[in-house]
């Protein structure tokens, strides 16, 4: 990364999807509800890690960073539930009572490493608290959910310049579903880098897909870059493979919600071919995410869990054009091997051509 990114200020994020108010007694937390963008932005607070969980399935907060995040804060929410319910409560009992509620809300997500690693870390910091009473754990759990909060806007940070500084000299991108500050506590994963270059006056054009079949690029990713001043077009899901072929795009650029060991890589359902298309037609296919999103523990694609949601097909379709009885398939992510990754940016660099070796580097430079 060149001096002149590391130094370069970046712009405010334009939206923030999540925010914890007050501490573990009373405090709650605030969900953006991204059902209801982009005609609505509503505020949803939650008191019970339940709703949180609800939410959570029902893709009022989605991405897998920020859907981390919200897991380490429903698990402070669950603590307190316990805690409050009996306050005499012993330290053994505490996380007996507190285990299968932290359980519910790591696994409400199966493909995003994001979620289960949060609310796991949390658990760790719990019980790692020396002589600690259920009161002392919780706080140290809304600690933890804060540590993550704030790392994971660092991270975008990091992404947001080393990506553009990789990215520089390109001027017309195309991504996929919705990867930016709706999906963190920052400027996002994909969209971080071309804020920064938008910010730093590079004359730029984002091509949004709709991304069926929740239409996340069209609802969110449309609407979050265009309140952030960012040249940006929408164009059907059919349309882009011709708009790489015509030699309209000079990138591709996607998140991610879990990468494997070796780089393979599971995003939004379409990503693949995408991925196709650019390798095809010589353009870059760039991946953009935080070390959270890596799973070491996950060695390749094929081991990654991918969700099923019949009930997404039609929800944006009117139900008239729907025949009687019809019979969906509906993976929500896909699965796009790491040889057809043409770059992975994190917060600590940029990975050409990753593998397992040089993913590792990554975490070997970390502090």
């Amino acid at each position: 990364m060149t001096e002149d990114w590391a130094s370069r200020a970046l712009p405010a994020p334009p939206i923030t999807p999540l925010r914890w108010r007050g501490g573990w007694r009373d405090g709650a937390l605030e969900l953006l509800d991204q059902t209801r963008l982009p005609r609505d932005e509503t505020w949803l607070t939650h008191r019970a890690y339940t709703t949180v969980v609800d939410d959570i399935v029902r893709l009022a907060v989605r991405g897998a960073p920020v859907i981390g995040i919200a897991g380490a804060y429903a698990l402070v929410l669950a603590a307190r539930e316990v805690t409050l319910a009996e306050p005499a409560i012993d330290v053994p009992t505490f996380f007996e009572r507190l285990t299968p509620r932290a359980e519910r809300i790591a696994t409400a997500r199966p493909t995003a490493v994001n979620l289960g690693a949060a609310v796991r870390a949390g658990l760790r910091a719990a019980r790692a608290c020396p002589g600690g009473n259920p009161e002392q754990i919780t706080d140290v759990l809304l600690e933890a959910a804060m540590h993550l909060d704030a790392y994971e806007r660092e991270a975008c940070e990091g992404i947001a310049r080393h990506g553009a500084a990789w990215l520089d000299g390109r001027t017309r991108f195309l991504t996929h579903c919705n990867a930016g500050a709706l999906v963190t506590t920052g400027l996002g994963t994909a969209l971080a880098p071309l804020y920064a270059l938008h910010a730093a006056g590079r004359e730029i054009q984002v091509y949004a897909d709709e991304t069926r079949p929740l239409l996340q690029g069209l609802r969110l990713t449309a609407y979050e870059l265009a309140r952030g001043g960012v040249p940006v077009q929408v164009i059907a899901d059919g349309a882009a493979a011709g708009l790489i072929a015509e030699g309209h795009v000079d990138a591709v650029i996607v998140g991610a919600d879990r990468v494997s060991a070796s780089g393979d890589v599971a995003n939004k359902v379409g990503t693949y071919g995408l991925a196709l298309a650019a390798d095809r037609h010589g353009i870059p296919f760039v991946v953009a995410a935080p070390l959270t999103t890596i799973d070491r523990g996950t060695v390749a694609g094929a081991d990654i869990p991918i969700e099923q949601r019949p009930d997404d097909v039609g929800r944006y379709v009117d139900p008239a054009c729907l025949p009687s009885g019809l019979e969906t398939w509906a993976p929500a992510f896909d699965r796009t091997p790491a040889a057809l990754v043409s770059a992975l940016v994190t917060e600590r660099g940029v990975v050409e051509r990753p593998d397992a070796t040089r993913i590792e580097t990554l975490f070997a430079t970390a502090p």
